[in-house]
């Protein structure tokens, strides 16, 4: 009898987030998605230019949120990295 192999088929998730240099909070989660969300969001994002991090381990750490949450400390750093890149693209 033949085994059946079983096709994982990794989940692919968008998560947007934004920061405002001029209010003293941390950035926030303002949109997020899965699979064919996550691709509409991809989309739309080369459509405006938007910078996309493709960055697996971080998105889901950051799916985790609720969409208006503000990013946790542990996730400062990571998240500093990829804004000064764009701020300097």
């Amino acid at each position: 009898m033949k085994e059946k192999k079983e096709k994982t088929q990794k989940t692919k998730k968008a998560v947007a987030i934004k920061y405002e240099i001029e209010k003293d909070e941390a950035p926030r989660v303002i949109a997020k998605g899965q699979n064919l969300i996550a691709e509409k969001m991809e989309e739309i994002a080369n459509k405006y230019n938007i910078h996309i991090e493709r960055n697996p381990e971080l998105a889901d750490q950051l799916y985790r949120l609720s969409v208006n949450q503000e990013i946790p400390e542990e996730l400062y750093e990571a998240v500093a990295k990829i804004l000064v890149y764009v701020y300097n693209l």
